[in-house]
């Protein structure tokens, strides 16, 4: 019913919000990145979420060995040798006081460093290889090239290349397959006729560098891994080794080529076309399996074509060509890339890392209070099958290591982790162990999806899920006998990251996700007319207030000199308690004065130098709450929140380049933008603008 009312409210809406004729295919293409050199930090990318293949200006890798990473691609070294740290099982982490008992949470040991560490940098996520030109010992630089041309079509999903080489041009289609780990290319010159260009696969080295980036692993330390080739008619496979990581890499191509390799104290090969050859096609598949299936460029390019066309034509979308400010050119051109770069990034069978398959940051593992921003943009813009690839999956098979996390620390249901991995493992560190707002996220998806499709296999796939998640919120929220409220913390550390933990207790933000969490628990089990367990009504009846200062959200409960000094630093979380998240629905009404003046003092007091990421769009979805529409564009355009020529949001000192919980979000708050919230369904663009939307849904 609630979804039938929504649908009848934006049919209602015509004139200046019209959702019928927008011509997706001429806007989406009106925005095809285009370049005539590298850049130094970001590649132009084909995928499909699971796989990826970042190239040059040349269409490959030749002078820029940006990476090619995968969903399974990952790898251990070896465990210390050290007696007594030599297995995962010897980690013990260490002994907190938490209300009166000791609480063991995962984090360094420095008795136990080479485990502890090992844990932190194991496993980390591999480039797989690096496909180039090879000019055959000539010293060319990518200056060398003449002519230099480069467009990747969205709409297909084809980067085509250009340049001219020993006064030749040379033509480069490059393609990624839309449903295995496979690229496709096609090359067209004369120059093949005098055996003076080749293609090279070389196979780097992984690190244990926290960042790596903008390029993934080293090409110097060839006797720390091995490469085999095996040859055959037209095809070869190369295997590579690294430890106990193996994965193969089947080359097939169309017209008569020899590949030898590899040079000596190299991992490179060379395929080299014959004399007389002009054009050859090959495809490349990678696989942690040796049989692969050999796919022609005609079907990788015709699968990719499908598949971007279907993606595009789905979903919602936005139409901001007809209004004539530079302001609404730049939001539909980060809109339209950020789409794109999210599909092939994001949309994979785990969550995903804060760089995507671009390179590496934190190791290549991924973030669990981030999977809110990478991924909710995919429900709020309807394209739930991207969604649906790794949740509520994902939550599924950490499911059993979160309770097990919980159990030990003496809690109830199961507690999500920070920094993890396909292991379910959570990198031991201190903010990593003692972080929490990630815990409510699990019922902010759901409630999202049953808003879409609310019918019993949406409240079963994710009951179980919920249930256990609720249990530790109950569980971990402290009865304070002085005050007779349920506390958050101590020891814990709130979404800003920069509080003594021991003295953090009651963060606003935090203790309003957790209303909204357990709002959204107790619905579940009322929608299938199930019991309320009493401990989350207690919990939710007794929750300690959100903390004030200065008549104005605080940090946590009783922080010093709110609003001075170092209080106004990093991420203003805040913010989200009317924004990200809708008023409560139960317990006290949200106090709007103090709601605005929040928003107020944060505009004017806070450090948005020391601001990053989803910190633009968190403010912006605020600002649209309150029905400053003008200032949401400005947190979203804001000079700090930068978007590069290709659309990828650029990370500055604190994060890797790219950083996709920023361009993630930016989604959500354009989608919050475009098709409202509860009570204020429709769209929300300046006075003025003629803008036409298609195919959202209010947002909570």
């Amino acid at each position: 019913m609630m979804l039938q009312s929504f649908t009848i409210l934006l049919a209602a809406l015509d004139g200046v919000y019209a959702t019928c004729g927008i011509d997706r295919r001429q806007i989406v293409r009106s925005f095809n990145p285009h370049r005539n050199a590298s850049s130094e930090t970001t590649p132009l990318q084909v995928g499909n979420g699971n796989f990826a293949f970042g190239v040059d200006v040349t269409g490959l890798q030749t002078f820029s060995p940006f990476a090619t990473m995968s969903t399974w691609g990952w790898h251990n070294f070896s465990l210390p040798t050290t007696s007594g740290q030599s297995s995962v099982d010897d980690f013990t982490g260490l002994d907190w006081w938490t209300h009166g008992r000791l609480v063991n949470y995962n984090q360094p040991n420095p008795a136990e460093s080479q485990i502890s560490n090992w844990l932190i940098q194991n496993p980390q996520r591999i480039n797989l290889g690096t496909i180039g030109f090879s000019f055959n010992g000539a010293d060319v630089t990518e200056e060398t090239l003449e002519n230099k041309s480069q467009t990747l079509d969205l709409w297909t999903g084809k980067i085509s290349s250009s340049f001219t080489y020993n006064g030749a041009p040379v033509e480069v289609e490059t393609w990624a397959d839309s449903s295995s780990d496979t690229v496709g290319i096609a090359i067209e010159s004369e120059v093949f006729n005098t055996e003076s260009l080749g293609i090279f696969f070389d196979f780097p080295l992984p690190t244990t560098n926290k960042f790596d980036a903008p390029f993934v692993g080293v090409f110097n330390a060839t006797d720390k891994h091995s490469t085999t080739l095996q040859n055959g008619k037209n095809e070869a496979t190369i295997r590579h080794d690294i430890d106990a990581t193996s994965y193969y890499v089947k080359i097939a191509w169309d017209s008569h080529a020899e590949i030898s390799g590899p040079a000596n104290g190299t991992h490179r090969y060379v395929l080299q076309p014959s004399r007389g050859a002009k054009k050859i096609e090959l495809s490349v598949t990678f696989s942690p399996a040796q049989d692969t299936e050999t796919l022609s460029l005609k079907e990788i390019s015709t699968a990719s074509t499908t598949w971007w066309e279907s993606f595009w034509r789905s979903g919602a979308f936005i139409d901001l060509s007809r209004v004539k400010s530079p302001n609404a050119i730049e939001l539909q051109r980060r809109t339209i890339l950020s789409q794109y770069l999210t599909a092939v990034n994001s949309a994979s069978s785990y969550p995903p890392q804060e760089s995507g398959l671009v390179n590496n940051g934190w190791y290549g593992k991924f973030h669990l209070e981030m999977i809110l921003w990478h991924l909710l943009h995919f429900a709020r813009w309807n394209q739930f099958p991207l969604l649906w690839r790794s949740l509520p999956n994902a939550y599924s098979q950490y499911l059993d290591s979160s309770i097990g996390r919980a159990k030990l620390q003496g809690y109830d249901g199961a507690r999500w982790g920070k920094m993890t991995d396909p292991t379910g493992r959570s990198a031991p560190g201190e903010i990593n162990s003692l972080l929490i707002w990630q815990q409510p996220h699990p019922l902010y998806f759901a409630e999202i999806e049953y808003r879409s499709f609310p019918n019993e296999t949406t409240l079963k796939s994710w009951d179980g899920i919920l249930t256990l998640t609720a249990d530790f919120m109950v569980s971990y929220a402290f009865f304070n006998e002085s005050t007779k409220y349920y506390d958050l913390g101590p020891p814990m550390y709130p979404a800003s990251e920069n509080t003594n933990p021991n003295a953090t207790v009651n963060p606003a933000f935090e203790l309003a996700y957790w209303r909204f969490g357990l709002d959204v628990a107790i619905k579940w089990k009322q929608r299938q007319n199930l019991t309320v367990p009493g401990q989350w009504e207690e919990v939710q009846d007794n929750l300690a207030p959100l903390p004030v200062a200065d008549d104005a959200f605080a940090v946590y409960e009783g922080i010093p000199n709110m609003w001075k000094n170092t209080t106004v630093q990093d991420h203003p979380a805040m913010s989200a308690i009317f924004g990200l998240l809708p008023p409560p629905s139960s317990g006290p009404t949200l106090n709007m004065t103090v709601v605005k003046n929040t928003a107020d003092k944060i505009r004017d007091l806070w450090d948005l130098k020391d601001c990053w990421g989803w910190d633009f769009p968190m403010l912006a979805m605020n600002s649209l709450r309150l029905g400053d529409i003008d200032q949401a564009i400005t947190y979203l355009l804001h000079p700090l929140f930068e978007f590069d020529d290709a659309g990828y949001l650029v990370g500055g000192s604190r994060v890797p380049t790219p950083y996709f919980p920023g361009s993630s979000s930016f989604l959500l708050a354009m989608a919050m933008m475009a098709g409202g919230w509860d009570g204020e369904p429709g769209a929300h663009f300046p006075e003025g603008w003629d803008v036409r939307v298609e195919g959202f849904v209010p947002g909570l």
